[in-house]
């Protein structure tokens, strides 16, 4: 832990847990998505549940999902702008076995028609661990520069991932795989220690078996 955990961030208040972290899922899954939010599910677990509307976890989330960052004033008056943008807001409590006290599960369709479920925790100081996407268990915070794959579980798409990374020199300093079940679903989340090149990323995209591939880049502390 750093001084950045203790203090936490630059951010809207009241609380980096309740706030800033809340922005950090919300923002996350929209990155994940990748386009504008038209309709946000979101359900409060534990904690979130009984606070997310005196905390302001239920207006800080949906700045998220709109692009705002966890230091953005319109943070404060998001849920009224994002009635005025058209999206399509649903709160509720729910209970999560095992889940962090902070945890907020998500379902969000895009303006195109993307769909994305996403289940993460704010752990304090504004960080957030992602646990599940789309179904999978998965495990990564954001914090460092990651790339998020949603493949076919196929022979060589591993090694054609890796690959188009090594030809550009990028170390992968984490990798984890999931899948649902041999040839069905799977996720790869791989923490790099540089930023891949765009042709890098759709050389990716292009690969045999890849569905979808989304960067994440190394937020700022």
């Amino acid at each position: 832990m750093d001084l950045f955990d203790l203090i936490g961030p630059v951010m809207i208040g009241p609380s980096s847990s309740h706030t800033a972290g809340a922005a950090r899922i919300g923002l996350t899954a929209r990155m994940l998505l990748g386009e504008e939010i038209v309709r946000a599910e979101i359900g409060f677990h534990g904690s979130f549940a009984k606070t997310y509307r005196g905390h302001g976890t239920d207006r800080a989330v949906v700045g998220g999902l709109m692009g705002m960052a966890v230091d953005d004033p319109r943070l404060r008056d998001s849920l009224a702008l994002a009635q005025q943008s058209g999206m399509t807001v649903v709160f509720s409590s729910i209970n999560i076995r095992g889940a962090h006290p902070n945890t907020v599960r998500m379902h969000i369709t895009g303006i195109n028609g993307s769909i994305l479920q996403m289940e993460a925790a704010s752990v304090g100081g504004g960080n957030i661990e992602v646990h599940k996407l789309n179904g999978l268990n998965v495990d990564f915070t954001g914090k460092e520069n990651t790339l998020i794959i949603h493949q076919t579980d196929a022979p060589g798409v591993i090694a054609a991932v890796t690959g188009a990374l090594a030809g550009q020199g990028l170390n992968i300093a984490n990798m984890q795989v999931y899948r649902r079940k041999a040839g069905a679903d799977a996720m790869m989340v791989l923490e790099l220690d540089g930023v891949p090149e765009d042709a890098v990323l759709e050389k990716i995209r292009a690969a045999n078996a890849v569905q979808s591939a989304t960067f994440l880049k190394r937020r700022p502390s």
